[in-house]
């Protein structure tokens, strides 16, 4: 294979989640970046991320009595589809903007600059509220943040349970207590957590993850991009949510292909036993939510691993599970605005006074894929060793892992992809909501062709 920043992070990413260094041979990749305007191997961490899933994928197939097969994926193609939730139409209408209208970048009082992620109701009502209770517009709560210095409104944010980060140069990253922690952790972390003996792969079947079957429990992209991977290649994917819960519908429409839905309130006894009775009978549970927030309803990797020994269990944080940051809530805009890559894109662009946002929610893309390729390397674990396993991804790991594939000179001037110009990648099909028009994945897999019913 031709060395290239994908076929760098491919091999990387292979020897992380200790699968055969051999699957990198199966491996087509094709383009180069700049396939996005970004000073960042954006293209490529898409490509290698969605790649090793696919590979994952083809060797428990290989494993289960299949032959070995070619996986292609064109970076363009991957890059796509790190933007799917943007390409999304329904009946051909682009479906409701999710971000909220006081969301963004601000300046503080100090010079500073904050992020606010308000696009909850809940999350929005109490910034207003630490904020003073502006007028619910931009310039309202600029002219709040005027009245704050940035570092502090992130730790009075954070103490109130409420989304925000401030914004960091690299440097000023680097010097992090939480960035301290995170310092040498690969992007993605595979742990045994339990006894039990062999689980042995479903008998062979017409697609690599058929007879496996996944409980997810995610919101907004990262997790729920992991579970409609694993149900691209066949895994039967039960997303559990709540009522009670927000959720972004256009976002539900884009992740949830291939899925089954079921609704629960985890308050309820009854209904909590209804959880576990699911995952009895699961192979797999892949949870997004705060650090703790599950554990605190009794249902932490630990507790259903005694329920269901030789589970494996899959969790995504915002900073990591060590260091100072370990519980606190995040997203990916946020996450890029704490750890410098905003910065360092205006200071690549030379508008260093104008923070600018990675083309894509990669952080969140790329975090998905990882922990589709952990859980399936743990699947092949635990065919192998025995055992109940926690796979765990955080966005700020994925972010260093992102920055580790090195800058593209001259990135930033590279296209913008608009619509018209991925019209080749889509695909459509009813749905109860409607005629939906998305981007088809990006795997091509030479003998289990990977897709969604």
């Amino acid at each position: 294979m031709v060395r290239t920043a994908g076929a760098d992070a491919l091999r990387g990413l292979l020897q992380v989640a200790g699968l055969p260094g051999a699957l990198l041979g199966q491996a087509r990749l094709e383009g180069e970046d700049p396939v996005q305007p970004s000073s960042f191997h954006v293209g490529a961490a898409a490509q290698a991320s969605i790649a090793a899933a696919a590979l994952a994928a083809a060797e428990i197939h290989r494993q289960r009595g299949g032959p070995a097969q070619a996986v292609r994926v064109s970076m363009r193609h991957a890059a796509a589809e790190f933007r799917s939730e943007r390409h999304l139409r329904l009946d051909g209408a682009l479906p409701p903007d999710p971000w909220d209208a006081i969301a963004g970048l601000y300046r503080c009082g100090d010079g500073g600059a904050v992020r606010l992620h308000t696009n909850f109701p809940h999350h929005r009502a109490g910034m207003l509220r630490l904020l003073g209770e502006p007028p619910a517009t931009r310039e309202g709560v600029a002219a709040a943040l005027r009245g704050w210095r940035a570092l502090e409104l992130e730790e009075a944010a954070a103490a109130a349970g409420l989304c925000a980060a401030a914004l960091r140069g690299t440097v000023e990253w680097a010097a992090h207590p939480q960035a301290a922690a995170l310092a040498g952790q690969p992007p993605l972390l595979l742990e045994r957590i339990g006894a039990a003996p062999p689980t042995k792969l479903p008998p062979l079947a017409t697609r690599p993850l058929t007879g496996l079957r996944v409980v997810e429990m995610t919101r907004i992209i990262a997790g729920p991009v992991a579970g409609r991977c694993l149900a691209a290649h066949g895994a039967e994917v039960l997303h559990i949510g709540a009522a009670h819960l927000p959720t972004i519908p256009a976002l539900d429409m884009d992740t949830g292909r291939g899925k089954r839905r079921l609704l629960l309130d985890l308050r309820q006894p009854a209904e909590k036993a209804a959880l576990e009775e699911h995952v009895r009978g699961a192979d797999v549970f892949l949870q997004s939510y705060r650090p703790g927030a599950l554990a605190a309803r009794g249902v932490s990797p630990e507790a259903l691993a005694a329920l269901r020994p030789g589970l494996v269990c899959a969790s995504l944080s915002a900073y990591g599970h060590l260091g100072p940051w370990a519980g606190r809530r995040g997203f990916d805009s946020l996450v890029q605005t704490a750890t410098g890559f905003n910065q360092d894109e205006a200071e690549a662009a030379g508008t260093p006074d104008s923070p600018r946002p990675l083309p894509c929610q990669a952080l969140d893309h790329a975090s998905g894929y990882l922990l589709a390729l952990g859980i399936q390397a743990a699947l092949l674990r635990r065919a192998e060793e025995g055992g109940s396993w926690h796979v765990r991804v955080s966005l700020a790991a994925t972010g260093q892992w992102l920055r580790g594939l090195g800058r593209v000179e001259g990135g930033l001037a590279a296209q913008d992809p608009g619509q018209e110009d991925i019209a080749d990648l889509l695909e459509e099909r009813d749905s109860p909501l409607g005629r939906v028009s998305a981007i088809r994945h990006a795997a091509e897999m030479e003998r289990t062709p990977a897709g969604w019913g």
